[in-house]
């Protein structure tokens, strides 16, 4: 078998394997999870347990102390940041829908880290460019309106100390990305970024199939 050609292809019943042993569960963030399914088809904007527990192992593997979050929803992914951050660690936490991130403040007060977390309701970008130049991150997760992911990874790396992670959610968008008739806007900004990263000399990246594909970037 080729190096190209060395990859397993998920049936259902493997997936639901992958599922039932590949991360550690946890009975708050799945009584979130189904709360979060009750919104409806929305729903599917929740990040995957899996991928949660992956973000997680990353965060606390380089000692993350300062993260931001780029798109929050109900808080699930929030909190498997925050929990992997040491007690005086701080996530701040960029979205824009009072309704779903009133969801998250609940589970966050659950969990314990209300302390640790700093939810600005506003366009991310404002939120961004507003941090003072010497803001040091460590830990990035983006996972927000598309079209502006360019001006997210940009203002963040800016921030981002060396041997810092940026992870960028949806990279493989369904499969949409190698489909020549999906022009719209959210997939050429998708496709533009994963591009640029590629071959972007400040850091060493790889695009990993979980979930609908997750980019982890580590600044140089």
């Amino acid at each position: 078998m080729a190096a190209d050609e060395k990859f397993t292809p998920l049936t259902r019943e493997l997936h639901k394997y992958l599922l039932d042993h590949g991360h550690n569960s946890d009975p708050l963030l799945a009584e979130l999870a189904a709360e979060t399914h009750k919104l409806g088809q929305i729903a599917g904007m929740q990040i995957a347990a899996e991928q949660g527990s992956l973000m997680a192992i990353l965060a606390r593997s380089i000692g993350a102390r300062s993260a931001v979050e780029v798109g929050t929803f109900t808080g699930y992914s929030a909190i498997c940041i925050a929990r992997a951050l040491p007690p005086d660690g701080h996530l701040l936490c960029c979205d824009v829908n009072p309704q779903w991130t009133e969801i998250a403040r609940r589970y966050w007060d659950r969990a314990g880290l209300a302390g640790k977390i700093t939810l600005k309701l506003a366009p991310a970008v404002e939120t961004l460019s507003a941090l003072p130049s010497n803001h040091v991150l460590d830990f990035t997760f983006i996972d927000a309106d598309k079209v502006n992911y360019r001006n997210y990874y940009e203002e963040c790396l800016k921030r981002t100390r060396a041997g810092g992670l940026i992870l960028i959610d949806n990279v493989l968008w369904g499969g949409s990305v190698i489909d020549p008739k999906n022009q719209t806007d959210d997939t050429k900004a998708i496709r533009a970024l994963n591009d640029l990263i590629a071959h972007d000399q400040r850091v060493d990246a790889v695009m990993i199939p979980v979930s609908d594909g997750l980019t982890v970037a580590r600044k140089k």
